[in-house]
């Protein structure tokens, strides 16, 4: 049996190996952090579907701006998606004419029509 100070440079021992470990420990799960891919972090969207009539805050969930952005910040995001949906490209009518009615709406151009389809 260990006693009194005997006992001291055997704790010391301990505490020094117990640090050395996790210090490895830390630095080994650090390298592993910084080695990881980088994943892009993906937006959601709106996963409901189409209200009879479209108001401002759909419009805004359609083309990913706040309802009140500004006019300039409407237009962007309608170009940016629009590229992406145009019917000439490959995209549905349906979604571009939807589209085009959020921007309307946004901008305070809406013709209460409403979309074609």
């Amino acid at each position: 049996m260990v006693l009194g100070s005997e006992a001291t440079p055997l704790i010391a021992g301990l505490a020094v190996a117990g640090a050395a470990l996790a210090g490895r420990y830390s630095i080994q799960a650090w390298q592993a952090f910084k080695a990881r891919p980088i994943v892009p972090r993906m937006r959601k969207f709106y996963e409901g579907g189409f209200q009879p009539s479209m108001n401002r805050k759909e419009a805004g969930l359609i083309l990913g701006v706040r309802e009140s952005a500004n006019a300039e910040k409407v237009k962007e995001a309608h170009k940016k998606v629009m590229v992406a949906n145009h019917p000439d490209a490959g995209g549905s009518h349906y979604l571009a004419s939807k589209i085009n009615e959020a921007k309307d709406i946004l901008l305070g151009k809406s013709k209460g029509g409403g979309s074609a389809f």
